[in-house]
């Protein structure tokens, strides 16, 4: 997700552009989608990321896909991934309105160009790396997928945890990676730190840098 304003962090900059371990979140997620069997990565921004959507360009050559304002072209959405006959490693950028995660989702994927199932990452990640977006690949089953961590990992690292829900006894956080199909929904858990810190507070970045420095 590349459009939040990330108010909850009171950052001097845009959310995705927030450092952790001295690099840009947006970075470190771009990378594990590299890193990973992804062919193909879009970057769906919104009107309160311009400086976002400046770096991601400029990282890809500025190959915008489609303009919220009539959907067309787009792909993809919110640091979202699908395979495609692209080059690997190329990256394209989307605007969408800025309504919210769920609402630019859905703005995002909402084109006719889009071919399902689509992986959708939030750009708030910064201990996802390019294996663990492959173990959600092979986790996949042909519907939709929703990756969540159980919540009480979280609270024992000291993270934020801002919505939860019950799947057989247990509390569980949505990691902020799903696969968008057009099939019946699943839900897998994964249990290791690459999908444990969504950051959304100072506390969430400081845990964060203690994990990549292997403390």
């Amino acid at each position: 997700m590349c459009g939040g304003r990330g108010t909850r962090l009171g950052a001097d900059r845009e959310k995705p552009l927030v450092r952790v371990a001295g690099e840009p979140m947006v970075d470190r997620v771009w990378d594990a989608l590299a890193a990973s069997r992804v062919d193909r990565a879009v970057a769906a921004v919104s009107p309160h990321t311009p400086e976002t959507r400046t770096r991601l360009g400029a990282r890809t050559d500025d190959r915008t896909v489609g303009d919220a304002g009539n959907g067309a072209g787009r792909d993809a959405g919110d640091g979202a991934a699908e395979a495609a006959d692209d080059s690997r490693g190329a990256v394209a950028v989307v605007e969408t309105p800025g309504e919210g995660y769920v609402a630019d989702l859905r703005d995002a994927l909402g084109n006719d160009r889009l071919s399902r199932p689509v992986l959708t990452v939030a750009a708030d990640l910064p201990l996802l790396d390019g294996a663990a977006v492959d173990r959600v690949l092979d986790a996949h089953d042909g519907g939709s997928l929703t990756v969540a961590v159980p919540a009480a990992h979280k609270r024992e690292l000291g993270v934020s945890v801002d919505t939860t829900f019950e799947r057989e006894g247990q509390e569980l956080a949505p990691a902020g990676v799903n696969v968008v199909g057009d099939g019946p929904g699943s839900t897998t858990v994964f249990e290791d730190g690459a999908f444990t810190i969504n950051v959304n507070r100072p506390e969430d970045i400081a845990v964060a840098e203690r994990l990549l420095a292997g403390e």
